[in-house]
């Protein structure tokens, strides 16, 4: 007979979680292991709410394992160290993004792609290594393998460096991989949501010019007077699209809703790259003539290998890169969602865990 989340490891847990698809959250007592010779233990302080927490409380991509504990940008202290940790000691400031685990050993994670290792473990709602569940930063503390930890550095906020850890690597490392942050490139980003707004300030901290492309005109003065694109177009308007058309490098695509790409493509230079890092929830048709018409790719991309998250993180405290939030106490959780569904919300909530967060 398999044991309660509660009685599953040693140290006690506490934090909020799913039961079912209806995906409401409440408080849940479970477990977390006791910390290893290679773990840290964090006690956590804040947590962002990403849009696949929501997917997931609701089990819309059918891998949802109850009951779940979401959350994959948690930002804390550390408490704990094991004896062969080298990296990190009691009181470093530190967070965990969307994996706790690979194979370390395949040619992803020999290249420092853990994100596409094949035995990719997540941060919730995967097995671990030892055959248990994994329960995310909805909770007062985790225990990581240091491999997997990244470390902040003492000018990032921990509140707004939180949705840094998915939202930000989800928009640095294509950018980076497709060669769209050399200075005097030409980027479009497609939505200006939790995604969008931080692939407009990395791209801008890149010095390459951006154009964001969206649906709503009424976020053209938040994104060139607040954010600092360079220009704004409204993809419904079909003047504006064609008057930019063979204009970009490339396109990073952060809207998660079933939306037309051949505007998008029609946008890109010969030779451009349309990036996709939203996931729709539906397929997506894609036209060919136009792609093999000017050699246009269009490509996806997922997070980022640790080294890379470091880096990121590194280069975010250095030119003074945050996700813009909306910091919200633990018991708010469930309208947040019902927000976040509605795109109510600008840009990212994060949970106040260390202040919010009671244990019964």
């Amino acid at each position: 007979m398999s044991k309660s989340p509660e009685e599953e490891h040693p140290q006690k847990a506490f934090g909020w979680a799913a039961r079912d698809t209806s995906g409401i959250l409440s408080p849940l007592k479970f477990s977390r292991r006791a910390n290893g010779d290679d773990d840290v233990t964090l006690k956590i302080l804040y947590c962002g709410i990403c849009h696949s927490d929501l997917h997931m409380v609701k089990n819309e991509w059918g891998v949802a394992v109850y009951p779940l504990v979401p959350g994959h940008e948690i930002a804390g202290v550390v408490t704990e160290v094991g004896k062969k940790v080298k990296k990190f000691k009691v009181g470093d400031k530190a967070g965990v993004g969307c994996l706790v685990g690979s194979c370390r050993s395949c040619p992803s994670c020999k290249q420092d792609g853990e994100n596409y290792c094949p035995k990719l473990i997540l941060t919730y709602s995967a097995v671990y290594h030892d055959g248990t569940i994994t329960y995310g930063g909805y909770s007062d503390m985790i225990v990581v393998d240091e491999h997997f930890l990244v470390r902040f550095p003492d000018n990032l906020p921990l509140d707004g460096g939180a949705p840094l850890l998915c939202a930000g690597i989800t928009v640095y490392s294509p950018m980076k991989y497709f060669g769209l942050s050399e200075p005097g490139m030409h980027v479009g980003v497609v939505g200006l949501g939790g995604l969008g707004h931080v692939a407009v300030k990395f791209a801008k901290a890149f010095g390459v010019k951006v154009t964001v492309i969206s649906t709503s005109p009424s976020k053209e003065k938040e994104a060139i007077e607040r954010l600092g694109a360079d220009s704004f177009l409204v993809s419904r308007d079909p003047k504006q699209m064609e008057a930019a058309m063979g204009t970009m490098d490339g396109i990073i695509d952060t809207v998660s809703a079933a939306h037309p790409l051949s505007p998008l493509i029609d946008l890109l230079k010969n030779n451009g790259k349309l990036v996709m890092v939203g996931v729709p929830d539906r397929p997506i048709e894609l036209p060919v003539f136009p792609l093999i018409l000017g050699r246009k790719t269009v490509a996806g991309s997922s997070i980022g290998g640790i080294k890379e998250t470091q880096e990121m993180i590194d280069f975010a405290a250095k030119h003074n890169i945050t996700a813009d939030i909306e910091v919200i106490p633990m018991d708010y959780v469930n309208t947040a969602m019902e927000r976040l569904a509605k795109a109510d919300v600008r840009y990212r909530f994060v949970i106040d865990i260390g202040n919010t967060l009671k244990a019964p």
